[in-house]
């Protein structure tokens, strides 16, 4: 049997219909919907399966959304498959996911942090003031360097390394543009994301401080699997660690490309990706072709899966 580890979706990856039919043909996945429902105090199965989708598109309203339907395809997957998976990892939001498989929170506690955390995320600067853009094939280094010259006395850093020639940059609307500018003048592409915030950089620091108030009230379990955190892109196996990670992880830039060559250092021959869509796959595939990629996202993709 392959050294298999489960990957969890972050934001960007809902679509209006995930986890649907798991919904109506498994029980595991129905319970943990219903559950989402209960704890919310409102129909965020409906919001998944129905839409709209300018709602679903809601910070607040994602980050449950992917956490509930990537819980609910574990749920599946281990109630009809039983793979046993030696490491964890979540891109961003997607390491709540990632918590919950490891046993080190509950889905119930998760659920209700993570629609906290979206609306914390989203009231931390202003709409319009932050900004994200993509920057393509550039070097670490470079794209640092850049980020600095194009401050200018305002925020701009690195906020995903997602993979080889696929960096994140977040910080001040005015930085992005400039930053933007400078890279196109270098001849590189780099293009402004559609996303209501500069996530994952040291603007979202109040919202960590809200977040931090909201973790205190949560009890963190033993970690049955390691979780490769977004902030150090190493295995955690400490309780303790849990609640100051996630607060860093919030102002911190997502270290997606270390942390999946963290996993393979350590022997990772199979990733699968557990929930909507298969934006990990593919940044794996760039990463490590090597590493056999699966998703896990309906009846077709669990079909599959062995």
């Amino acid at each position: 049997m392959k050294q298999t580890a489960f990957v969890f979706p972050g934001q960007g990856s809902q679509s209006v219909g995930m986890g649907k039919e798991f919904y109506d043909q498994f029980k595991p996945a129905r319970e943990v919907f219903e559950e989402a429902d209960d704890t919310l105090c409102f129909s965020i199965s409906k919001l998944c399966f129905e839409g709209p989708e300018e709602t679903l598109k809601l910070t607040e309203n994602t980050q449950p959304a992917v956490l509930t339907a990537s819980i609910a395809a574990l749920r599946v997957l281990q109630a009809e498959k039983g793979i046993e998976s030696r490491l964890t990892a979540g891109h961003s939001l997607g390491e709540y996911s990632a918590l919950v498989a490891s046993g080190a929170l509950s889905f119930g506690e998760a659920v209700q942090t993570v629609r906290l955390r979206g609306r914390f995320m989203q009231e931390a600067v202003p709409v319009g003031e932050g900004s994200m853009a993509a920057v393509l094939g550039m070097e670490r280094e470079e794209v640092e360097k850049i980020c600095e010259e194009a401050a200018q006395g305002e925020v701009l850093s690195p906020a995903n390394f997602n993979c080889p020639g696929q960096i994140v940059i977040a910080g001040h609307t005015k930085a992005v543009e400039r930053g933007i500018e400078m890279i196109k003048q270098k001849g590189k592409k780099a293009m402004l994301l559609q996303v209501s915030a500069p996530f994952h950089s040291p603007l979202m620091k109040p919202a960590g401080v809200r977040l931090n108030e909201t973790l205190k009230g949560i009890s963190v379990q033993s970690l049955r699997i390691p979780v490769v955190t977004n902030v150090e892109a190493q295995a955690n196996t400490s309780p303790d660690r849990v609640k100051p990670l996630l607060v860093e992880q919030v102002s911190s830039p997502v270290r997606w490309e270390e942390s999946m060559r963290r996993m393979t250092e350590d022997g990772i021959e199979r990733i699968l990706e557990i929930g909507p869509g298969k934006v990990l796959s593919g940044l794996m595939k760039r990463i490590d072709p090597k590493v056999g990629t699966e998703n896990l996202e309906d009846i077709q993709s669990l079909k599959k899966i062995s």
